[in-house]
């Protein structure tokens, strides 16, 4: 059983006094479901589940349901002997966004307060837009990813100790040794080839068979692209979705790694307005990670984000691999340097850095260069540049140069990840290996509440 830090979050929520129900979402297939059941299971002795697809493709016995009185009447018909008090009774609404209604029909079960309840959803982004009256006050909104790099190393018997290693070294500026460099760069190397989808991680650590595990991963890929016919009426965007999302690979390995917008229907004249929607879309559903752009790196950095420009990757590094290299592993194990994995390497670090709750923008400038991530740093108030290099000239970094000069973006600090081993300081900037961006979480300010007294 893999572990999932998430879990640690459920418990306390189910263990907790609040009324309020958390909603996890997040893209299919990365473990909500199975993380809700596995810690609701164990804490609740009466534990019931409801899947909204399911019973879509069943007997639709919840499917027309408006009222919590209906509700609770067809609950019982189907888990009669499971009710009990809210005490000891769980109720898992899974695949929420599948029967709208619900999201609304939340407040009143709330308020009522007979069972617990906890939900999941896939899509919820979309689902939310198209609801007319959101419980804001009644639910508690959590975002899951997949398994992050870190999970990683667990499944692959990583002990806790090895992990407090890395983590110290990464807090103390302390480089490894380069036996146990060597030993983490490889295990970093095999997670940019499976990524951190569960069912692909099982594959691979049942197998070791690359074959096995990108079979997963198109399955996967190609049940996102169907997606977009479930939830978008319009046959023309469902086409379009489709094409923006078979794009972004390709897209990667261009210069500036954005989608184009002629290039979507192949013509002249196009603007990124007219695909907001399914942009929107791919993004919300989480299958797709947005990095907008700033030319003015300012804290905060959404202040100043150009709508019209953004990336866009592969919520999962593992099918982005698998989409350029196919079965081929040698060139990510054995760092092949005619070949360029510079997307790849950007990808994981988006995929890294979102999971741990950062919001990602890049610097665009025309005249200065492009610097390939700014996150807030909420202890410097400032904006903190991040430069991934994936070959030997990582120090070269002239548009990085750049932004830390300018003394009017009042920058305290950069990170440049790489594959070398040593951490080093060379002014503002930090060298460091590209694994330990595992710990870059969000760090809000520690201060003492009488300075929120005014």
């Amino acid at each position: 059983m893999l572990y999932r830090k998430i879990t640690s979050y459920i418990e306390d929520y189910l263990k907790s006094d609040t009324d309020k129900i958390l909603i996890l979402y997040g893209a299919r297939q990365i473990g909500k479901s199975f993380s809700i059941r596995e810690a609701g299971a164990r804490l609740y002795p009466n534990y019931v589940e409801i899947n909204f697809v399911e019973d879509d493709e069943g007997d639709q016995l919840f499917k027309n349901i408006h009222k919590k009185e209906d509700f609770y009447l067809t609950l019982s018909m189907v888990a009669g002997d499971r009710l009990s008090s809210r005490d000891d009774t769980l109720v898992f609404l899974d695949e929420i966004q599948h029967y709208p209604q619900y999201l609304t029909m939340l407040k009143f079960l709330r308020e009522d307060g007979r069972y617990r309840y906890i939900a999941s959803g896939s899509l919820l982004g979309i689902t939310l837009q198209d609801t007319t009256s959101i419980p804001v006050g009644s639910i508690i909104r959590k975002e899951m990813f997949q398994l992050d790099f870190e999970e990683f190393l667990i499944a692959n018997g990583f002990g806790t100790e090895a992990i407090a290693m890395l983590r110290h070294s990464y807090e103390n500026r302390q480089s490894l040794t380069e036996e146990h460099h060597n030993r983490v760069l490889d295990l970093f190397r095999r997670y940019l080839l499976v990524g951190g989808m569960p069912d692909a991680v099982n594959v691979y650590l049942d197998t070791h068979n690359i074959v096995r595990v990108r079979d997963v991963q198109d399955n996967i890929r190609s049940m996102y692209a169907d997606d977009a016919s479930k939830y978008e009426k319009e046959h023309s965007k469902k086409l379009l979705i489709r094409r923006i999302y078979e794009m972004v690979p390709s897209q990667m390995e261009n210069k500036k790694k954005r989608i184009v917008a002629q290039e979507i229907r192949g013509k002249e004249g196009d603007r990124f307005a007219q695909y907001q929607e399914e942009f929107e879309y791919l993004v919300s559903s989480g299958i797709s990670l947005a990095v907008h752009a700033i030319s003015n790196p300012h804290f905060p950095l959404s202040e100043s984000l150009q709508k019209n420009l953004l990336k866009l990757y592969l919520n999962d590094v593992g099918m982005l691999s698998g989409m350029l290299y196919h079965n081929n592993i040698r060139p990510i194990l054995d760092d092949v340097r005619s070949i360029n994995l510079g997307s790849v390497y950007e990808s994981v670090v988006a995929q890294e850095l979102r999971a741990h709750g950062h919001k990602l923008f890049y610097y665009d400038n025309r005249k200065q260069g492009e610097v390939d991530y700014l996150v807030d740093d909420y202890t410097a108030m400032s904006a903190h540049p991040i430069e991934v290099k994936s070959g030997k000239d990582y120090t070269v970094h002239s548009a990085l140069n750049n932004l830390l000069k300018n003394p009017d973006y009042n920058i305290q600090a950069a990170t440049v990840i790489s594959n070398e081993r040593e951490i080093r300081q060379d002014g503002k900037i930090t060298y460091m290996p590209v694994y330990l961006v595992m710990f870059m979480a969000v760090d809000a300010p520690q201060v003492d509440n009488s300075d929120y007294i005014f």
